[in-house]
């Protein structure tokens, strides 16, 4: 399973192991490029390396990274503008090379925000797309602001979307359950929660 083998190689911060998924998935899509699931899954690792990367502050190749993710979906999303799954996964490509390219930042996040909200309001309950926006909020709200609260409900909801959701499967992505429920236990740490907070990091683990 490709999805499992991509998170699985972020999450245990294999960054060679992400680079020979890379390798092996441009070659595939080289081959058979009427595959959208194979463009998808190629962006989605570009976009684990990026993560990776910025993570080590190697920025020439997290911003490489997040710029190869946002072009392996352009003709997805072109083809398919009602392409939710592409959407947010763009837009998180576009979040991420705009935390890199900072005299482009504005315009990058613009970019960002408007897949974001065009993938809500196709699919208004998408676990992915409202973990996504509630960290958006998360990240630009005050501390004890309304729109901290909302983005924190909002992040709420988005863990028990995941909940709801059916597992990994080979034609649905899959990916965003530990990164939610990871944030949340997060914010309730935070906030005091602390019993609530072990809760939801176990279950992220």
């Amino acid at each position: 399973d490709l999805q499992a083998q991509i998170l699985y190689a972020y999450q245990s911060e294999d960054g060679n192991g992400l680079a020979s998924l890379i390798q092996d998935l441009t070659i595939q899509v080289k081959a058979d490029a009427g595959d959208a699931s194979l463009k998808y899954h190629l962006a989605h690792a570009q976009y684990r390396s990026g993560l990776l990367a910025a993570a080590a502050d190697a920025g020439a190749r997290a911003e490489s990274a997040f710029s190869d993710c946002i072009d392996q979906l352009k003709p997805l999303v072109s083809q398919d503008v009602k392409s939710v799954e592409s959407l947010i996964l763009q837009s998180a490509c576009y979040a991420g090379l705009a935390n890199q390219r900072k005299l482009e930042s504005v315009l990058l996040r613009s970019r960002s925000d408007e897949r974001l909200k065009t993938a809500l309001k196709l699919a208004p309950h998408n676990p992915r797309a409202v973990f996504l926006s509630s960290m958006e909020g998360l990240a630009r709200a005050k501390p004890g602001s309304d729109e901290q609260r909302r983005s924190f409900a909002e992040l709420e909801r988005a863990a028990q979307l995941f909940d709801q959701s059916s597992a990994t499967n080979i034609d649905t992505p899959g990916w965003g359950h530990a990164e939610a429920y990871l944030a949340l236990g997060v914010q309730l740490q935070s906030r005091g929660d602390q019993v609530g907070a072990r809760n939801w990091m176990e279950k992220s683990l």
